[in-house]
Formats: C-alpha cells, structure tokens, sequence
C-alpha cells in the first residue's frame, strides 16, 4: 500500500532570510521545531509565518520533518 510506505525524511534544509537572501543550510532535529532564527548576515530574526510549524516550514528549501511525514499541514 502506497501510504504505509515509509518516505524518504530529509534532515538538511537550506534557510533562506527574507530581508537580505542570505542561505544557510541547517541540520533538523527529528522530533522539535525551530522557530526563532537569527540571520546570520543581517541580523534579522525570523519567525513562522502563520499556519507554518517551525522556520523551516516558513523560509527552508524543505519543510520539517514533522511537515514531510504529513503529520503538519505547511
């Protein structure tokens, strides 16, 4: 059955700052969510948009794991 098929997790995820486009890849955690980041160049800190679990969610180039098992809507 195609829906009791493991998936494919994936841990690393590029965040990308909205204000100054700086990308920074981060490893995340299986089982929490980040959900204040501070940018790296700029300073800015980000948070989740609405609706959005964690900043991976929010700004990543892959949404949490929580996200790609389907257990949170993004």
């Amino acid at each position: 059955d195609y829906f009791s098929m493991p998936r494919n997790i994936k841990y690393r995820s590029i965040v990308k700052c909205p204000i100054c486009k700086f990308k920074k890849e981060l490893v995340m955690s299986a089982d929490s969510h980040l959900i204040l980041y501070d940018c790296e160049e700029c300073n800015a800190r980000l948070k989740p948009k609405n609706n959005d679990c964690c900043i991976f969610c929010s700004y990543g180039s892959l949404p949490c794991p929580t996200a790609q098992k389907g257990q949170f809507a993004t």
